[in-house]
Formats: C-alpha cells, sequence, structure tokens
C-alpha cells in the first residue's frame, strides 16, 4: 500500500472546498476535484473513499479549528464573559472572512451532513457544549439573562451568523463583513432595544 506524503491531502482539501463551493456538493465531481488538486483520481481515492468523505472531513477541520480556538477562549480568566463572546465572533468571522468558498460550502452544505444520521462531524458537539458552557457562565455570573434557554440561544446566534454568511457569500458588497460582525457583537451584548 501506498504511503500518504506531502502536502497532498491539504491540496486535495483546499480543492474540494473549491470544487464545492463552485458547484454544491451534489454538482461536485471527484475527478474535478482531482484536477483542481493537480492528483491522479487514483491518489484522490487514496485519501478519500468518496466526496461524502471529502465534506465530511472539510466540516471536521473547519470544527476542530473552531473547537481550538473556543477551548483557548474558554479558559481564559483575563476575559469575562461578553469579551469571550466578543472574541468567539472574532474567530468565526476571521475563518470565513479568509476563506470564502469555506463560508459559501458551510452555508450551502452544512445541513447536507449535520442531517445524516450516519455522520459524525467530530468537534462540532463539542464545540457547541464549550459554547453553552460560557453562557451558562455568564447566566450565573448575571451577565447573559438567566430566563434565556441556552441551546435555543445558541442556535439563533449561529443560525444568525450561517444567515448572514450567506448574504455574504451571494453578495458581498450588500453588507460588508465588518458590518455584520458589528451588528451582531451589538445585539449579543446590547439587545434590540435602546435604552436611553
Amino acid at each position: 500500500m501506498r504511503v500518504k506524503t506531502g502536502n497532498k491531502e491539504k491540496d486535495i482539501l483546499e480543492a474540494a472546498i473549491r470544487v464545492f463551493a463552485k458547484n454544491g456538493y451534489h454538482g461536485a465531481k471527484m475527478a474535478k476535484i482531482a484536477e483542481e488538486s493537480n492528483v491522479s483520481i487514483g491518489t484522490l481515492y487514496l485519501y478519500y473513499v468518496n466526496k461524502e468523505d471529502l465534506l465530511v472531513k472539510v466540516f471536521e477541520n473547519l470544527w476542530k479549528s473552531l473547537y481550538n480556538e473556543l477551548e483557548a477562549l474558554a479558559n481564559r480568566v483575563d476575559f469575562s464573559v461578553t469579551e469571550k463572546l466578543d472574541h468567539l465572533i472574532d474567530v468565526f468571522f476571521d475563518i470565513f472572512s479568509s476563506n470564502s468558498d469555506l463560508a459559501t460550502v458551510f452555508v450551502n452544505e452544512q445541513h447536507l451532513v449535520m442531517r445524516n444520521p450516519e455522520v459524525q462531524v467530530m468537534y462540532y458537539h463539542d464545540f457547541m457544549s464549550k459554547a453553552e458552557l460560557i453562557i451558562y457562565d455568564g447566566q450565573k455570573g448575571g451577565s447573559i439573562n438567566p430566563n434565556l434557554n441556552v441551546k435555543a440561544l445558541r442556535f439563533f446566534i449561529l443560525g444568525g451568523i450561517r444567515n448572514l454568511l450567506e448574504v455574504w457569500a451571494l453578495e458581498p458588497r450588500l453588507i460588508p463583513l465588518p458590518i455584520m460582525r458589528n451588528n451582531i457583537k451589538t445585539v449579543i451584548k446590547n439587545g434590540l432595544i435602546h435604552k436611553n
């Protein structure tokens, strides 16, 4: 059996993100991913069984990166809960603003991966559990409304970010990412109602 070497796997994953972003999961072809990554189709299948395997790996890498950032953030004792949430939003936007194709894949294909009961995306649930702990800490400390349901809040925030990223991926100039980022932070920290 041949051994996986070099940066081929990285090249394959980057090519897969581009192809998934351009053609969608259902329109993506393994041959096109191989061509985009400058590897033979045989080499591609050495790394990944099929395009679903590739898509799952894209999301595992994404959620692993987000989880690692969140874990480091959650352990910071010098940050308040508000500062942790602020930085968490930055982490999301930084990852996607540096890779618009990844934002497009996240927006268009996350549901496909998450709705498949046979697929477990590593780090997704770890990320969500860690994010919930930060919110619980805020509720205990009085900086987050104790009457809020943490799971509902979690889905509200993630859904809002996902929807905004979809708008940005389709029409980047309509609402630039810095404006989206600042608006999300304002809503989370101050709510919708302006207090005089």
